[in-house]
């Protein structure tokens, strides 16, 4: 049974507590640290099943919502809003800040982005990534330098008139195309959702106000911002050559174009010179493969893969 533990750290904005959770084995014993990053429009704790898991089996996990979400966002006002200035730079910051927190000399440490967190994660590396024992890229995608910065104009444009705290349905819209029109959207039929396949889970995010908030312009801006940065083969190149990487996805994943985008990022990682990178696709699971039907094979996965690299 895992012992769960909420704390808080100043995020590098210079003035929000950042809302964080470890996870601790019962008898407080630990042999590995492993940190989650969320995705967009969700919380940490939706995290915590996979999180007891790893406990269970003699890790620490930590995670925190982002700036902008959960508890972190101490109204709903502030959800779906990052930071003024530089979002991302400190969005990474308060990543390695957790890890700073949470590292010790002679634990292994493994990092796991989901979504939104995965660009967040792929940027990271490409800062933070010495002394890492491996990194897990889940739920990723890749879009084209043009799209992403087709994006930004977009969202400069509306900003000018609507200012950059607006939540604007249009650039919803555009952002949720494509890959993700095949599938329901707003939970009224949660057995064909993009999420997963698990009806109930999808029911619970669809009732859930921490994952029904809508992103500012601001806050898509920053996001493709990222978007563009780890789609840059500079960037990439950055990222230590000896971090095994993990890829994981469902292959009925819109954010990878059911599997042909992170195909694409396990190509230009493998171009890079990344000795040890691993691609996994889970047949006929959607988004959150962290909450999928076959979760428990997912968890074994990502479970044995960090045992083999300590």
């Amino acid at each position: 049974m895992a012992v769960k533990q909420e704390f808080t750290f100043l995020s590098g904005d210079g003035k929000t507590d950042v809302h964080a959770v470890r996870w601790m084995p019962d008898n407080g014993d630990y042999r590995a640290v492993f940190q989650i990053s969320h995705g967009m429009i969700e919380f940490i704790e939706r995290y915590e099943p996979f999180a007891a898991f790893l406990a269970d089996k003699g890790y620490m996990v930590v995670g925190h919502d982002h700036l902008g979400h959960g508890k972190t966002a101490k109204t709903p006002e502030d959800w779906g809003y990052f930071a003024d200035g530089e979002s991302p730079e400190i969005l990474i910051g308060d990543m390695n800040k957790l890890r700073t927190l949470s590292q010790e000399p002679d634990k292994p440490y493994f990092m796991l982005g989901h979504s939104m967190g995965s660009y967040l994660l792929r940027r990271y590396l490409s800062v933070y990534g010495g002394g890492l024992s491996g990194a897990v890229i889940m739920g990723t995608g890749a879009n084209p330098d043009a799209v992403a910065k087709l994006g930004m104009a977009v969202c400069k444009a509306i900003a000018s008139f609507k200012g950059w705290k607006y939540r604007s349905p249009f650039m919803e819209k555009l952002f949720f195309s494509g890959d993700f029109q095949k599938f329901d959207m707003d939970g009224t039929h949660p057995e064909n959702s993009w999420l997963t396949k698990d009806t109930e889970i999808v029911r619970f995010y669809y009732s859930e106000p921490r994952c029904t908030f809508k992103f500012t312009l601001k806050a898509y801006y920053d996001f493709l911002k990222t978007v563009y940065y780890v789609n840059r083969k500079e960037n990439v190149e950055k990222i230590p050559k000896d971090l095994p990487i993990l890829m994981v996805a469902g292959d009925c994943d819109p954010v990878g174009e059911f599997g042909k985008a992170v195909k694409r990022v396990y190509e230009m990682y493998r171009a890079a010179g990344i000795k040890d990178v691993t691609l996994k696709l889970y047949e006929n699971d959607r988004h959150e493969i962290l909450n999928e039907t076959d979760k428990e094979r997912v968890f074994d996965d990502i479970f044995n893969w960090c045992e083999s690299r300590q």
